[in-house]
């Protein structure tokens, strides 16, 4: 009778011991057998993701009790991952969680065209510039963010640092941005925006380009921002200069003159009523909540102060506009600027 309890008793010490150790090699052995890199793209489920992540390891039962317990569920960052021999499941995991080693703060700003931007963005990740522009222009990733142009998918890339992998896709990074700017536009404070202002985001990006363009004066941008909201509000036309910098392609101007009013391009808010086309430069996130807090106001006009001390005067009457407008004129002739 002592045997056999001593026999039960032996098996059941080998069978924990070859459970721990099964266990342990399950957690804690080598699940990655060589290098591998995977891109997990914004628009993948948590399921598509990990799937892709436990076709490249060895325990995938293993992986997906680790990851329940971590709360990998909550989130995992999009990206390009990269693992490499040996690494554990836990490793894997928590890299996913986490992030790696090769994460970089992206900043993105101050840019006026996709080809601007894509020279920002190539200095800090590990794609050139020529391959950012061509996620850029990729017209079939266009379309699958949902615009028609390049120029019109500028508009997901709102000014802001982002923490990304070095060597992350720049196909990756835009689906990024568009994940990033959905998740601005879709907070609750946001959307209570949209409704008073009147405008999508798209409309909002590319109205606050143009105030961005037109002051530095942050202080000044929400009325400025007041005054295109009433021109759209009554039909008239926006007559913003900086749209006709951009239709003529020379930001440098520093005089606006008939003859640049004359260009018939969809950007000329002289010629044509309404908001151009797309944005017309990344504007900055004062520029955005100028756009978004508008001040509510009478005035349709204004003009640089004759001061050239960066701010506007504003005018509710063609005829006061016009005293403001001769007064800034003559300010450029004692300048001589032509």
């Amino acid at each position: 009778m002592k045997r056999k309890i001593f026999v039960i008793l032996l098996v059941i010490v080998v069978v924990v011991m070859v459970t721990a150790a099964w266990s342990y090699q399950m957690f804690y052995g080598a699940a990655v057998e060589e290098r591998v890199t995977i891109v997990l793209r914004g628009d993948e489920s948590y399921e598509k993701m990990t799937e892709k992540v436990k076709r490249e390891v060895a325990y995938p039962w293993a992986f997906d009790f680790y990851a329940k317990y971590i709360d990998l569920d909550r989130g995992i960052e999009p990206g390009t991952y990269t693992f490499e021999e040996g690494m554990t499941v836990i490793d894997v995991a928590r890299t996913l969680k986490f992030g790696s080693d090769n994460a970089v703060r992206l900043t993105i700003n101050n840019a006026r065209t996709p080809e601007i931007l894509a020279g920002k963005i190539a200095r800090q990740i590990e794609a050139d510039s020529v391959a950012v522009l061509g996620a850029l222009r990729n017209k079939e990733l266009i379309k699958e963010m949902g615009f028609d142009s390049a120029e019109a998918m500028f508009s997901i890339f709102l000014p802001n640092s982002y923490e990304v992998y070095a060597d992350i896709s720049p196909e990756a990074l835009v689906r990024r941005m568009k994940q990033e700017s959905d998740k601005f536009w879709g907070d609750a404070k946001r959307q209570e925006q949209l409704a008073r202002v009147g405008l999508t985001p798209f409309e909002v990006m590319t109205l606050a380009s143009i105030v961005h363009e037109e002051t530095n004066a942050e202080d000044e941008m929400a009325r400025v921002a007041g005054v295109y909201i009433n021109r759209l509000n009554i039909g008239m036309p926006l007559q913003a200069d900086p749209t006709l910098k951009y239709a003529v392609g020379d930001f440098s101007i520093k005089r606006v003159l008939d003859r640049h009013k004359e260009v018939d391009s969809p950007y000329n808010t002289y010629m044509y009523a309404g908001l151009p086309p797309t944005p017309i430069a990344m504007p900055d996130m004062a520029a955005i909540e100028g756009v978004l807090n508008y001040e509510e106001h009478k005035f349709l006009y204004f003009c640089a102060r004759p001061e050239m001390d960066g701010h506007h005067n504003f005018a509710r009457t063609l005829s006061e506009h016009n005293r403001n407008a001769a007064a800034y004129h003559r300010a450029l002739d004692r300048m001589k600027i032509r």
